[in-house]
């Protein structure tokens, strides 16, 4: 702890900690399914600024945002999920792993509620069938 660089990993870990924590509770709902945040039915509010929020969770979220390669994403699309009508956002990345490799880009889905980022599904296969990908080059440029 001679310089702050410590205390900058100990409150990144803290705050991916309760992020986890977070989407955790969300995905424990009772009705056994996706389990989303609460939301006032009807048509979803569209996610306008999916891009920043987005790289703001992922910059968290990766062990290592750094090095990312392959990044791709689609606009906003509509999809029923979980038994609603949700917006998400499918991504394409392939991020460094723990040992220092790469294992290929792999698909995820990001479900927006009341347009704002809910939760991240790993396996995005099913979600993003017949997704349109684009380039994105933000996701590459980030650092730790």
């Amino acid at each position: 702890m001679k310089d702050g660089r410590h205390l900058g990993t100990l409150a990144q870990r803290a705050a991916l900690l309760l992020l986890s924590i977070s989407l955790a509770a969300c995905a424990s709902g009772g009705g056994g399914g996706l389990g989303f945040a609460e939301d006032r039915g009807g048509n979803p509010a569209y996610p306008a600024n999916y891009r920043s929020e987005l790289l703001a969770f992922l910059r968290t979220y990766l062990n290592n945002p750094a090095g990312v390669r392959q990044a791709n994403l689609t606009e906003p699309l509509q999809r029923t999920v979980g038994g609603r009508l949700r917006y998400i956002v499918c991504l394409r990345y392939d991020a460094v792993e723990a040992d220092g490799g790469h294992r290929g880009a792999r698909e995820r889905a990001v479900i927006y509620v009341e347009g704002r980022l809910d939760q991240l599904v790993e396996n995005g296969g099913e979600i993003c069938a017949g997704a349109t990908y684009t380039a994105f080059p933000e996701l590459e440029k980030l650092t730790r």
